[in-house]
């Protein structure tokens, strides 16, 4: 069972939510939140799987949630879900520790499929973002650089994890095989001494690979 707490300052948004993810038998809201510090302290109190957070409320922003909570919980993985579109926002809540980010415009099975990516160590970007990720790591690496301890190859995996692929998905791409793939995945998380795809992309923004 996958333990949730939902914040929103828009009463309907949550109700709403909490009829939506209840319907679902993996998935049980434990609390609810209008404001941000709300947010942190109903994650002390519940220590659920995930906290799903909007970005603008009061008293607290969901940015500034995630923060504290990911500083202080990091057993709670936050999920942000919001109607920021604009890049800015979405390199935000990646710095501030946010495995996922859901756009309110996606349909329910995208936002049902990304909580549940999000529990088993995966991230959720959507499309459009993640593949503003790609182009800034490409654009500001061509070519090798003498410094970065990942291969080329590992480069251009990094470069489609971080678009969302998953290890079929890259073989098909890449022409190899799931085995190779999930070697290399492997070699780049040990190199950089990293556990998910999450902390892969926020290491990458805060050592400059990728623009915010």
């Amino acid at each position: 069972m996958i333990q949730l707490i939902i914040a929103d300052d828009h009463t309907i948004v949550r109700e709403g939510l909490v009829s939506l993810l209840e319907d679902e038998p993996d998935l049980k809201v434990v609390g609810q939140a209008g404001t941000g510090r709300e947010a942190v302290a109903l994650a002390r109190r519940h220590r659920p799987d995930i906290a799903l957070l909007d970005i603008t409320m009061p008293d607290m922003t969901g940015l500034e949630a995630t923060r504290a909570i990911t500083a202080e919980l990091p057993e709670v993985k936050v999920l942000i879900l919001t109607m920021h579109e604009e890049e800015a926002f979405f390199f935000e809540a990646l710095r501030a520790g946010a495995a996922g980010y859901v756009l309110k415009g996606a349909g329910s099975d995208e936002l049902l499929s990304a909580i549940r990516a999000v529990h088993e160590g995966g991230v959720h970007l959507p499309a459009k973002l993640a593949g503003s990720l790609v182009r800034d790591y490409l654009e500001r690496h061509p070519e090798p650089a003498t410094d970065s301890p990942l291969t080329p190859r590992e480069r251009e995996i990094l470069a489609l994890i971080a678009q969302g692929l998953t290890n079929r998905e890259i073989a098909e791409r890449l022409t190899l095989s799931v085995n190779t793939v999930k070697t290399h995945r492997l070699h780049i998380y040990q190199k950089l001494d990293l556990h998910n795809r999450a902390a892969l992309i926020q290491y990458a923004i805060r050592h400059g690979l990728l623009r915010g």
